[in-house]
C-alpha cells in the first residue's frame, strides 16, 4: 500500500513539472526561417579580407597553414609581378584552400596571420551533399573588391598594416551591432537580422 502511494506521488510530481512548463514560451527556434544569433566571437566560416583599394591582405607567408593543428589549410605563395600587384608585399597567395571538414574552428589561423587576412566569421551555414564542396578555395573565401577595409601598407616599413589587430578588437564585444562589423560576412548577417532570434 505504501509503495503504491509513493508511485502516485511520483506521478503527480511529474505532472506538476509538465503543467509548470505547459504555458511557458517555447525555446524552440523555427529554423531556417528564424536563425540563431551568435556572439560576434563565434568561430564560423572563414573569409579572406582585402584592403580598401582591392588588394588582397594575404601575403602568402603560410603562417596560418603552419599554425593549423588539423592541417586543414593549404597555401601556395607566389611572387608579385611589379606591374600587376595582387597584394602590397613581395608575395601573394597564388592558391589558398581550407578543408572545412578537417577544420576544428579553433581560430589559430586568425591569430597567426600577420596582416589580419584570414578571419573567422559568425556565419555557420555550410551544409552540402558532396565532400568536395567543403574545400573552400580562394575564390570562395575572398571578399568582394568593394568590401575591402584599411589602407594597404605600401609605404609602411615591413608591410605591417596600420589596422593590425583591429578585427580582434572589434570582435571582443557582446554587442552584435558592433562586433559583426569586423567581417564582411558579419555585415551581411546584420542586414539579414530580421529573422534572427536573440
Amino acid at each position: 500500500m505504501r509503495k503504491q502511494l509513493f508511485n502516485v506521488g511520483a506521478i503527480l510530481q511529474g505532472l506538476g513539472i509538465t503543467f509548470k512548463y505547459m504555458f511557458v514560451k517555447r525555446p524552440t527556434i523555427e529554423y531556417p526561417s528564424i536563425k540563431k544569433q551568435h556572439a560576434p566571437r563565434f568561430h564560423g566560416l572563414h573569409e579572406l579580407r582585402r584592403y580598401a583599394d582591392g588588394k588582397e591582405r594575404c601575403i602568402g607567408c603560410e603562417l596560418c597553414s603552419s599554425a593549423c593543428p588539423a592541417n586543414a589549410i593549404t597555401v601556395i605563395g607566389a611572387e608579385n609581378a611589379p606591374d600587376a600587384r595582387v597584394s602590397p608585399g613581395e608575395r601573394h597567395a597564388a592558391s589558398y584552400e581550407i578543408d572545412e571538414l578537417r577544420c576544428i574552428f579553433c581560430g589559430l589561423c586568425e591569430e597567426a596571420c600577420p596582416t589580419d587576412a584570414i578571419v573567422l566569421t559568425p556565419r555557420f551555414e555550410m551544409a552540402d551533399y558532396r565532400r568536395g564542396a567543403f574545400v573552400y578555395s580562394k575564390d570562395r573565401l575572398l571578399v568582394p573588391t568593394d568590401a575591402g577595409v584599411g589602407t594597404p601598407p605600401d609605404e609602411r616599413p615591413n608591410g605591417i598594416p596600420a589596422d593590425l589587430g583591429r578585427v580582434a578588437e572589434v570582435k571582443s564585444t557582446m554587442s552584435v551591432d558592433r562586433g559583426y562589423s569586423a567581417t564582411h560576412r558579419g555585415e551581411v548577417l546584420k542586414t539579414e537580422r530580421k529573422g534572427l532570434a536573440g
